[in-house]
């Protein structure tokens, strides 16, 4: 951990893959400054703000699989269930002065029509996303900017083990049961996807899936 204010350049760190730095004590026109001086096509690192601390993440190919199969496995679920989706990636959202928030995949689902035809996202009028996904353990930061741009579900995934956190009013709750897919159990099913996609490969995995959900409605 840095714990100082920010007076260098984020491009003089030489962050390794796997890398999580936090640098508190920095304020939300540093965080600003830093964001421009990284650029927006920049994928890595990711950064994320929080009530003054800056977290960074440079993340090793591993964490950032399962993320993206999850993410197939939850538009193969909705399109076989006729919902719409809008997938908004590591799109950045802020709550200016407050928290900056960079997820590793979210999507737009009941909100999706407001949101389709938007580039930018504005906090101050634009609805959160609806699911955000994260592989691996999230920092209390990172938690903690979800809580202030109010994500209402978020899933963790790590170590074959899926995780869903509610947002409550005192924060978020861990639970069994998903808003987004109440009926089904997916806190069995997606780590087995996921297996399955390292075992036989994700494409294979996913036409799997299409025909027993085809099957199934």
């Amino acid at each position: 951990m840095v714990a100082s204010s920010v007076t260098f350049s984020l491009k003089s760190l030489n962050l390794s893959p796997g890398s999580h730095v936090l640098i508190e004590q920095v304020s939300w026109d540093d965080y600003e400054a830093l964001l421009e001086e990284l650029g927006e096509d920049r994928r890595i690192p990711r950064v994320n703000y929080c009530q003054g601390t800056i977290e960074l993440m440079s993340p090793l190919p591993a964490h950032e699989r399962p993320h993206r199969i999850i993410a197939y496995i939850v538009t193969a679920i909705l399109d076989a269930q006729n919902r719409n989706w809008e997938d908004f990636g590591s799109t950045t959202f802020k709550k200016p002065k407050k928290a900056g928030l960079e997820p590793d995949t979210c999507f737009y689902i009941e909100n999706a029509p407001q949101v389709r035809s938007l580039l930018r996202m504005d906090m101050a009028i634009d609805p959160p996303p609806d699911l955000a996904i994260e592989s691996d353990v999230t920092s209390k930061t990172t938690m903690d900017a979800y809580e202030v741009i109010g994500v209402p579900e978020v899933w963790i995934y790590d170590n074959n083990r899926l995780t869903i956190h509610l947002l409550q009013q005192e924060g978020y709750v861990e639970t069994a049961n998903s808003l987004i897919f109440p009926d089904i159990n997916v806190v069995q099913i997606i780590p087995k996807l996921v297996q399955q996609a390292f075992e036989k490969g994700t494409s294979q995995m996913l036409r799997e899936l299409r025909l027993s959900l085809t099957q199934d409605s």
